[in-house]
């Protein structure tokens, strides 16, 4: 890194995340006057306006991208129209051990005046947990699932290359020319279309606003510069911010400046389930590189600068501060972009380039929280590709993540998106796949697999609550055969789920009515051709995931029943089930015998897989196709960010030996410490899952340093990875860590500030993360070699 990019790399590094009320105030301010004068599109678009408008514009020393999401780095908005948090929830943010914003006395009482008494009881929070039924809330309450969208918005998607082609202006002559074509004496919808489309038109010109404020404020500091090169740099910089985001890029500079603003626009909207991103940066970035290279207007030096100013602003937005369960099952200041490295063309042919290596490069120097990166590995892809990215996986990071290419685009193929806008797909936030500006794939929340059998065992009663919860499925000690429990369990699955669904259906609907995204719906496929917003079905696919979570625990849990119970008849289903009830009290031999004397899932063991499909299967069959109220389908993912821990929690005691409260196993990981011979069998294990029923799956490994510390042991890196592609999976991660170092940085935290571990699908700051997922992380299996 060169001065400037060591002076804005401290600056971040160092800056401590704080809550701003410049937004709440001022939606709150406009919401006070405004409310019923307009429908809820062009409602949502003036508030957008008015925040372009009137936020605070901060350019800092040495930077060369410019924009902030708050009135300075680190300084983070709250959304009191989705979440309006109380001043406890306030107190709690400052205070906490771990991930703590600050939070002065007068964003309280600002707070306690004015954001609360008005958004009390009309934030979509409130209206969610006022709306949903006693049967949805009893299984909310009990961790049978979680649902994002109850202080998030819906918006979890990336950008294809439409923003550096066109620009806001270019938006605003198709937004005109839909205008043109509604036909109100046969479209019933198209009053609702006219107001949407103006609403898309307000916000195009609420974000050419606030680049222009930037571009004047730049020109303001540029009189006052007494540096010449500085003066130089912010007269450029108000030239980049006059033409983007209101015209189309010309050139490398103008290509990320215009990223910038429409990120700072989608995220100021709305909080959009955070992880939104550019895409495929290196195939996006490449054109202009090019040209300008062989123009003589830029050299590679002068591009990676840029793209390190780049990577601070990403790191300069915590996310949003959460509560409640969203707190607990992601508690972490990342904001999860993911920016995507590598993959293929829309023609099918290897998508690796120049800058594809130059992000290699930033990623590994700047060593940074945020963004996000992984490498699309696709069969066309070179081995020095797979190679670059292994030399920064060793140092340790946790990024960049692998994604199998292929099957990324196998997957969406599969679902009925064509091979082209496919390709041009790939991943976001952990693991998700979509189609890049051309999708709307909202993650509406994780649902606990383990705790579904707890309660079949229990005939549908939650032990922790005593509350009956789930269906009557019979007194497990009825159960005669393996098959009627697995077929009680089924039961109970399907039920839950449908519990699930049926209140997604209903937020969703309140998003579309209530909630509009405008600026986000200008900039994707086609929103502004049907005339219908992001959140109401207006782009060309629609997709709604649920999460399992804890395969690999139900899997040993349920091959330690088949086995002990119904094959080998050691013990009977009532004696386990009170064993459970006591969490396993005085009854430690048996407690052994299930961990250590069971077959578990992660060493290519043929009887725990084959359960680990028929669960998948069954989890897959309940969800699978199923319509969401715009147009699109249900599938699955298998991924849990940390909610893991947060289910663990509140989940009793399990037939595998895991005692009560304990986390569950992570992604499609196996059960920490159950993966007993070595990354291959872990591979293979996993391998069997079919993962092209997925909209993503995460597996993580873990690898003692000295296994990759030699070029034979990157080759043999590199190799397993491909052996896993080639069973079909979808994605794998590494910590390149031993479990001494993490025990240091757990007793001496000060000297460890800047460790970067994997966690699940981001990385995060090992010092932040709370004791029992920092406890689950050193227990994952170490392997010392392939």
């Amino acid at each position: 890194m060169n001065p400037r990019i060591t002076r804005l790399w401290q600056e971040s590094f160092a800056a401590r995340p704080s809550v701003s009320t410049e937004r709440a105030q001022i939606m709150t301010e406009f919401y006070r006057v405004n409310e019923g004068k307009h429908s809820a599109p062009v409602m949502r678009a003036l508030a957008f306006r008015t925040l372009c408008e009137r936020k605070t514009i901060y350019i800092g020393p040495d930077e060369l991208i410019v924009g902030e999401r708050g009135p300075f780095p680190k300084a983070t908005p709250t959304y009191p129209e989705l979440t309006c948090h109380s001043v406890e929830d306030l107190r709690i943010l400052g205070s906490r051990a771990k991930t703590s914003y600050a939070v002065d006395a007068d964003a309280i009482r600002v707070y306690e005046e004015d954001i609360i008494p008005y958004w009390s009881g009309r934030s979509m929070r409130d209206r969610i947990f006022d709306r949903m039924d006693a049967e949805w809330k009893t299984c909310y309450e009990a961790g049978i699932f979680t649902e994002f969208m109850e202080q998030r918005a819906p918006g979890h998607t990336s950008l294809d290359d439409k923003i550096y082609r066109l620009g806001c202006l270019d938006l605003k002559r198709q937004i005109a020319n839909s205008l043109t074509k509604l036909d109100f004496l046969h479209d019933p919808l198209a009053t609702d279309k006219r107001e949407e489309l103006v609403g898309m038109d307000i916000a195009c010109d609420a974000v050419i606003l606030f680049a222009e404020r930037h571009a004047e404020m730049a020109l303001t500091m540029a009189t006052k510069e007494a540096d010449p090169q500085r003066r130089c740099e912010l007269e450029h910089i108000a030239e980049v911010c006059s033409w983007v985001p209101a015209h189309a890029p010309r050139g490398f500079w103008e290509a990320l400046q215009m990223y910038w603003f429409v990120h700072l626009g989608v995220i100021t909207e709305l909080n959009g389930w955070d992880s939104f991103n550019p895409g495929r940066l290196d195939q996006h970035l490449y054109p202009f590189y090019v040209q300008e290279v062989e123009a003589g207007r830029l050299t590679r030096e002068q591009a990676k600068e840029l793209l390190q100013c780049f990577w601070i602003k990403f790191n300069n937005q915590p996310a949003p501060p959460k509560i409640g369960v969203t707190a607990a099952e992601s508690g972490t200041f990342n904001d999860f972009t993911n920016i995507n490295i590598g993959g293929l063309q829309r023609d099918g042919s290897d998508a690796v380039n120049e800058v594809s290596y130059m992000l290699l490069e930033v990623v590994d120097e700047m060593h940074l929280l945020q963004p996000g990166s992984n490498i699309q590995l696709s069969r066309l892809s070179p081995d020095r590709f797979l190679e670059s990215a292994s030399q920064v996986i060793r140092k340790g990071y946790g990024y960049p993540s692998i994604f199998n290419a292929d099957v990324v685009v196998a997957e969406m193929v599969r679902v009925g998106k064509t091979i082209e806008d496919a390709r041009q797909g790939g991943t976001s936030g952990c693991v998700e796949t979509g189609c890049f500006g051309k999708e709307a794939y909202i993650l509406t929340g994780y649902f606990n697999l383990p705790k579904a059998l707890e309660l079949t065992l229990h005939n549908g009663l939650d032990p922790r609550s005593g509350r009956q919860i789930g269906l009557e499925t019979g007194d497990s000690r009825s159960f005669t055969s393996y098959e009627q429990l697995y077929s009680a369990f089924e039961r109970q699955l399907q039920h839950l789920i449908e519990i699930k669904i049926r209140g997604n259906q209903y937020i969703e609907r309140m998003y579309a009515t209530l909630m509009p995204a405008l600026f986000l719906s200008v900039l994707i496929d086609d929103c502004i051709v049907k005339g219908m917003d992001y959140n109401a079905g207006g782009a060309r696919y629609n997709t709604n995931y649920i999460q399992g979570v804890g395969i690999a625990t139900i899997t040993d849990s349920l091959a330690a029943i088949k086995m002990h119970v119904y094959d080998e008849r050691e013990l009977s289903l009532e004696e386990l089930v009170r064993s459970l009830d006591s969490n396993f009290q005085q009854n430690e031999s048996l407690r052994l015998l299930l961990a250590n004397r069971s077959p578990h899932y992660g060493n290519d063991n043929d009887y725990a897989d084959a359960i680990m499909q028929r669960v998948f299967l069954s989890f897959f069959s309940a969800i699978e196709g199923r319509p969401n109220t715009k147009g699109g389908e249900y599938h699955i993912d298998m991924l849990p960010t940390t909610c893991h821990i947060y289910f663990g929690s509140i989940t009793g005691a399990l037939p595998d030996g895991r005692k009560a409260g304990l986390p569950l196993a992570e992604g499609i990981s196996p059960v920490q410490g159950a993966d007993r011979h070595g990354p291959t069998a872990v591979c293979k294990s996993a391998g069997k899952m079919d993962h092209l029923r997925t909209g993503g799956t995460l597996l993580n490994q873990k690898f003692m340093p000295q296994a990759l510390a030699t070029e034979k042991g990157i080759r043999n890196f590199g190799q397993l990875v491909r052996t896993y592609f080639g069973m079909g999976g979808h994605h794998i991660q590494f910590n390149v860590v031993d479990a001494k170092t993490l025990r240091n940085a757990q007793e001496h935290p000060a000297d460890y500030r800047d460790l970067i571990v994997r966690v699940a699908g981001y990385s995060d700051y090992f010092c932040d993360l709370g004791r029992e997922l920092q406890d689950e992380i050193i227990s994952r299996t170490a392997h010392e070699g392939f």
